[in-house]
């Protein structure tokens, strides 16, 4: 059966990256993080001082990757995966995701990486930009205090030391930016299917997803 591209969008810590690894993990499908791509390189932009009119050149020296079948990101052949999670990171990836030239350099990767089909990506502007004729859209929203308590909850987890005002703060500065940016905004696309997770479980809200990618097409991996 013809494979199809599935995209999850929707605001920080709505639990995007989790549906759309469990999704791809059932079809056999790759699953694609855009979300880590612009950590990797608001990462590398932090440690090499990059400064506004410099992005193009940087954009030049900046490899990314997946590794399998852990799906860590590597940024110039370093396993990042860790330290792109980071708050200094997370405080300055919605700036730099802005920046137009970083978009079309990160967008044009997405889209080759969706060539031959068979993907799940999750990020904020997949079904409206990187493919809008995607055949399943999926957009994931939750309440704030839900995400707040999630994002706490999985960086404490990490062993990262804030408060849950300090995420509040950056996730409603995120939702902020994201959402008023002027290239490839952060919004609902017209033909997405909404899921509001903020009383599913993982497992409610993976089954819900999985009725859809059905009804587009897609066929469930039987070893999966």
């Amino acid at each position: 059966m013809e494979k199809i591209i599935i995209a999850v969008d929707g605001y920080s810590s709505c639990g995007k990256s989790t549906l759309a690894r469990s999704l791809a993990e059932k079809l056999g499908y790759t699953y694609i993080d855009s979300g880590a791509m612009y950590r990797a390189v608001t990462l590398y932009f932090l440690r090499n001082g990059i400064l506004a009119g410099e992005e193009e050149t940087a954009l030049r020296n900046i490899s990314l990757r997946f590794s399998r079948p852990a799906n860590h990101t590597i940024l110039n052949g370093e396993d990042v995966e860790e330290e792109i999670r980071q708050m200094y990171v997370s405080n300055q990836v919605s700036q730099v995701s802005a920046i137009p030239a970083v978009r079309r350099a990160m967008v044009r990767q997405q889209q080759e990486m969706g060539k031959e089909k068979g993907i799940v990506m999750d990020g904020r502007d997949i079904g409206t930009v990187v493919f809008p004729d995607a055949e399943l859209k999926i957009f994931l929203t939750a309440t704030p205090e839900v995400r707040t308590r999630r994002r706490y909850d999985e960086l404490r987890a990490k062993g990262i030391n804030t408060s849950m005002e300090e995420v509040r703060a950056n996730l409603l500065k995120r939702d902020h930016i994201d959402s008023t940016r002027e290239d490839s905004p952060l919004r609902q696309a017209d033909d997405a299917a909404v899921i509001d997770n903020t009383r599913l479980t993982r497992d409610q809200q993976l089954q819900k997803a999985l009725e859809l990618a059905r009804a587009a097409g897609a066929q469930e991996n039987i070893a999966g």
